[in-house]
């Protein structure tokens, strides 16, 4: 698949998205997915192909976003949603619940926290839900919203990792 040239953008290895996608094994079939910060796509479209019934990646670099959907034609991923949008404004804007959310920002940004909130407040959370977060393995994890544990954690090189499960 095409990627993009664009500073900042750094796809989730492929050990993290082997490890991340075995924590997920039991929940994908059939999930709806939100996949913010979508990059090049490869969290979502690997969800895709492990059974998830939908992705909405939400990207707001135009390059980025025009070849998510290359890429989604490519791939004839019929149950992809590519909007080019900022993260922060789209969860300001008409939410849907996903049983399954991948937050990976640029880890110069430290918006997790926010996004968390954002997520948790809006009503984009279905029950029971997973949160996947990436980050930089200098910082701590954000103060997470009332409800929601980390359920799973790992360090890889620079990278931080987590699965986190919403409770009702």
């Amino acid at each position: 698949m095409p990627v993009v040239d664009q500073p900042g953008l750094r796809p989730t290895p492929d050990r993290i998205r082997e490890t991340l996608f075995n924590w997920l094994a039991s929940t994908i079939e059939g999930a709806s997915c939100l996949d913010l910060f979508a990059g090049t796509g490869a969290l979502g479209f690997e969800a895709l192909s492990r059974g998830a019934g939908e992705v909405v990646f939400v990207e707001k670099s135009a390059r980025a976003a025009a070849l998510l959907k290359e890429s989604a034609n490519m791939l004839d991923a019929s149950d992809a949603r590519i909007h080019k949008a900022d993260a922060i404004s789209y969860l300001h804007g008409d939410h849907q619940p996903f049983n399954i959310v991948f937050l990976d920002p640029p880890f110069t940004a430290d918006l997790l926290g926010d996004l968390c909130r954002l997520l948790d407040e809006g009503g984009w959370l279905a029950e029971g839900a997973r949160i996947y977060l990436e980050q930089s393995c200098e910082r701590p994890w954000p103060r997470l919203p009332d409800g929601w544990s980390i359920i799973n954690d790992k360090t890889a090189g620079r990278v931080r990792y987590a699965l986190v499960t919403v409770k009702d």
